[in-house]
């Protein structure tokens, strides 16, 4: 069968590769694949900028401690993908899954120690970075053909979001942000109105549409003025701006930061209103210095009880509130979050960023 894949931290090794079919050992769930999303970790990791020798090294194993992506052990080259969706080939009477259904796989797996959250299911807080991740950290993704799941990490969708379920990975890390911003409101009476969302790729607007979906007023601030965003935010009900953080939504209740951009992540933290939250989903690329005045930051976050949060990765709970969130939306709106679908046989062309682009994904199958 098919697959794309590539050596870690060797750039310009992906590639379309013939590689035999999924081991046993992966999952007992057989899942023809229908297509996968590609997002920043993949192209970084085709870059070569993220990953792990394939020679294992002291040096390297620590760095795969702190969460750096590993090839599986034993072989040199790795299967790229971890935003799945799929068809149930075949499964055990008692996977919970059948024949059929459309599934996606899970990214993450606990830590063999485990430590004391992956022992409990919560394996997307693991405390000593041991974990695994497919088609990213030691474990094969999910861009070939066909691969295998086992039972517990495959969640199974609503067949009438077909093609849009490969939004599920995606939008299973937004609501864990929005869980993580809800539990830390109830810390005291909360009633919040404004949300702010930065950034308008297919994060931002999956923590619109479910900004929308929870009732509340949505603000969503990015740097282009033309293309299909501006039209997916404002027909969620949602404001689009382009601008600044202050013009855009001064003294949000809660703000999203899904880009990453540090200047707009102190700018939305200094406009935050009065015992606001933000939760930052995007990844910093480093290497930049910015100005920040600390005493005022502090200052702002002592007295007005403000809260600044991190969320990456999702376990199983945030999957199925994922699901959900999916279901309630408009169909017709999550077909337009996927811009491009590329055919795996022009599978590079999903690699290259382009001005419309929103969510690119590469078609396995019909």
């Amino acid at each position: 069968m098919r697959a794309i894949t590539l050596v870690p931290v060797r750039k310009g090794s992906a590639q379309l590769d013939e590689v035999g079919e999924p081991d046993g050992s992966m999952g007992s769930v057989l899942v023809e694949a229908l297509a996968v999303g590609v997002c920043g970790t993949d192209l970084e990791i085709v870059s070569g900028a993220y990953g792990w020798s394939p020679v294992e090294h002291a040096s390297e194993r620590s760095n795969a401690v702190h969460g750096r992506p590993a090839k599986p052990p034993g072989r040199e080259r790795l299967v790229l993908g971890h935003e799945s969706l799929g068809r149930v080939v075949e499964a055990p009477d008692d996977a919970g899954v059948r024949p059929g259904d459309l599934v996606v796989g899970i990214v993450r797996r606990p830590d063999p120690v485990p430590c004391s959250n992956c022992a409990v299911g919560e394996w997307d807080m693991c405390r000593n970075g041991r974990y695994t991740e497919r088609g990213i950290k030691e474990l094969d993704g999910y861009m070939s053909e066909r691969w295998r799941i086992e039972p517990e990490f495959a969640v199974r969708i609503d067949p009438d979001l077909g093609y849009t379920g490969v939004l599920m990975e995606p939008a299973s890390v937004l609501a864990k942000a929005w869980e993580q911003v809800e539990r830390i409101g109830m810390r005291a009476h909360w009633a919040p109105r404004r949300v702010l969302i930065t950034g308008a790729g297919p994060i931002g607007l999956l923590a619109a549409l479910m900004g929308v979906q929870r009732g509340l007023e949505v603000h969503v601030l990015d740097r282009v003025t033309d293309g299909p965003k501006p039209a997916l935010v404002a027909d969620l009900g949602a404001t689009y701006h382009h601008g600044s953080v202050k013009d855009a939504c001064d003294q949000a209740d809660v703000a999203i930061e899904c880009t990453g951009v540090g200047q707009l992540v102190f700018d939305v933290t200094e406009d935050l209103g009065p015992g606001g939250i933000v939760c930052l989903t995007g990844v910093s690329s480093g290497g930049r210095a910015i100005p920040v005045d600390a005493g005022a930051l502090n200052r702002e976050l002592v007295l007005e009880n403000n809260v600044i949060v991190g969320s990456v990765n999702a376990n199983r709970r945030h999957y199925q509130q994922a699901a959900e969130a999916l279901a309630k939306a408009d169909r017709a709106w999550l077909d337009r979050l996927v811009t491009r679908q590329v055919p795996l046989e022009r599978w590079q062309e999903a690699l290259e960023r382009r001005p419309d682009d929103v969510k690119v994904t590469i078609r396995f199958a019909s």
